[in-house]
């Protein structure tokens, strides 16, 4: 191990204490990241139109602060992203975190402030490194290079200070100098944007490093270590590096791909869950094993749990750390050191654990598809199924998604039931109009679609008139305020009315 390697190992084991101290009086840490949030919130336009200098109590908080989500915050947002100064966040704000839309918008962009990548990103990361020293003491993972899978959005520049893209290109560029030399390849590689280009680069470039470790979405991680294996005309990946050890994952659900893993890495290795928002760095794995994600409280962000029935409603009600629930599903509602002030994230979660608390995210407020990160919600894929029905003459009663996941043979796809009240007069036109139309309301959708990589085209079948009543009828859910759901993460449901008519 090399002198610097070996410092930051010495340091990652050393600061365990720091963990145990947050994560075994996480209360406690909860309230000050409040009250440091707040102090700091009073200079801002929003802390002063909900008078931050008078809220000293959790409870005023609460009263005095509404729970905001993306189209509530957009204009300061972009007033942000204009230049304005002390706007949601009392210092210079000059990154901001791409990612894809709300309903109104193909993508939003999410406030990135040095605290948020000092207390929260980085912190968390480093959090992170010291748990798995702590369970693998004799671990040799910084002998060698990380390998990150990022985003696909390369930094682009509002203006002269101001620059956006997707967190990882944000996070790249401004990891510390000790981040920079552990990491393979070099910043220019990481930061491409056309994928075909940018997985052939980052695979000429790293098969011959000394990978210890990979960190991405597994869609992306996957294409990238079946090209390596061709280049390097190998069987397994631990042929090609033999001393890897960890995968860090997130953004979606492992289990469809912990298979595929396995059989193309071709040893045992460790894998750990993160969950690592544009909007925060939020939990993380603390053992490979582990049911659910250690809570990160002391990292910036002051959480609130929003049972899910109480969404929509006028003044919705959340609770804090010491009443939640086990296995009860919440809303997560955040304020934090970028300026997001009881921000409602979309994610559910549940708790799996309360000492410490562990959760695990749940899915989303409303249906959605993200087995490959694209994050495509019902509101995209209604604007979709219209914008194709005007371009093909046709008119849909009734729709449902879900994803197919990758195989040894196939990229990953979305495949669709539709029930058409007036069929097209081309159905290949509809899929092309379809596809064409998602790629223009969600951004991160069309990364996924760039040249198949990752996503292929839509799959549709054209199923018989009242098909899905026949299912709801089979489920005893016929009538009243039953109706088959427009979007799945996964594919129960599908194959059901797949079999029913096929």
């Amino acid at each position: 191990m090399n002198l610097l390697s070996s410092i930051i190992s010495k340091l990652a084991r050393n600061r365990f204490w720091r963990v145990q101290n947050w994560s075994n009086h996480p209360v406690a840490a909860q309230r000050q990241v409040l009250q440091d949030l707040v102090s700091a919130g009073q200079y801002t336009e929003l802390g002063r139109k909900y008078h931050f200098e008078k809220l000293f109590t959790l409870k005023e908080f609460k009263k005095h602060v509404p729970i905001h989500e993306y189209d509530d915050i957009k204009n300061y947002i972009n007033r942000m992203m204009e230049g304005g100064e002390n706007i949601l966040w009392n210092t210079p704000v000059k990154w901001f975190a791409q990612s894809s839309g709300t309903t109104s918008d193909k993508s939003k962009f999410i406030p990135i402030s040095d605290e948020s990548l000092t207390d929260n990103h980085f912190k968390a990361s480093k959090d992170v490194l010291t748990n798995y020293y702590n369970n693998f003491p004799d671990s040799n993972m910084l002998t060698g290079k990380s390998l990150v899978v990022g985003g696909s959005h390369q930094l682009s520049k509002v203006n002269d200070e101001i620059q956006f893209g997707d967190l990882s290109a944000v996070l790249m560029q401004n990891s510390p100098f000790w981040g920079q030399w552990l990491r393979t390849p070099e910043l220019s590689v990481a930061l491409l944007d056309e994928w075909e280009n940018k997985i052939e680069q980052l695979a000429q470039t790293t098969a011959d490093e000394n990978v210890t470790s990979l960190a991405g979405v597994p869609t992306w991680t996957l294409i990238l270590l079946k090209r390596i294996l061709k280049i390097k005309n190998k069987q397994t990946i631990k042929e090609v590096w033999p001393n890897l050890e960890l995968y860090i994952n997130g953004g979606v659900s492992f289990v469809p791909y912990k298979e595929q893993f396995d059989k193309i890495i071709g040893a045992k290795i460790n894998y750990l869950e993160i969950y690592n928002a544009s909007e925060g760095f939020i939990a993380g794995q603390v053992k490979p094993d582990d049911d659910g994600l250690l809570l990160f409280t002391e990292h910036g962000i002051f959480y609130e749990f929003m049972p899910v029935e109480e969404y929509g409603k006028d003044k919705p009600q959340t609770v804090g750390l010491k009443n939640v629930v086990l296995h009860k599903n919440y809303a997560l509602v955040i304020s934090t050191t970028g300026g997001l002030w009881r921000y409602l994230i979309g994610d559910t979660v549940i708790f799996t654990s309360i000492n410490p608390y562990k959760i695990k995210v749940s899915g989303r407020l409303k249906h959605y598809m993200n087995a490959f990160g694209e994050e495509v919600i019902v509101d995209n894929t209604d604007k979709a199924i219209a914008a194709a029905c005007e371009k093909t003459n046709a008119l849909v009663s009734d729709y449902t998604a879900a994803p197919v996941f990758f195989s040894d043979n196939n990229n990953g796809a979305h495949e669709w039931l539709i029930e058409f009240e007036k069929e097209p007069d081309n159905i290949t036109a509809f899929i092309y109009e379809l596809d064409n139309a998602l790629k223009d309301v969600n951004s991160d959708y069309e990364a996924k679609r760039h040249k198949d990589i990752a996503l292929r085209l839509p799959i549709v079948h054209v199923l018989p008139k009242d098909s899905f009543n026949e299912w709801l009828k089979s489920k005893g859910k016929l009538g009243g305020q039953h109706k088959v759901p427009r979007l799945s993460n996964e594919r129960k449901m599908l194959e059901e009315i797949l079999k029913m008519n096929f």
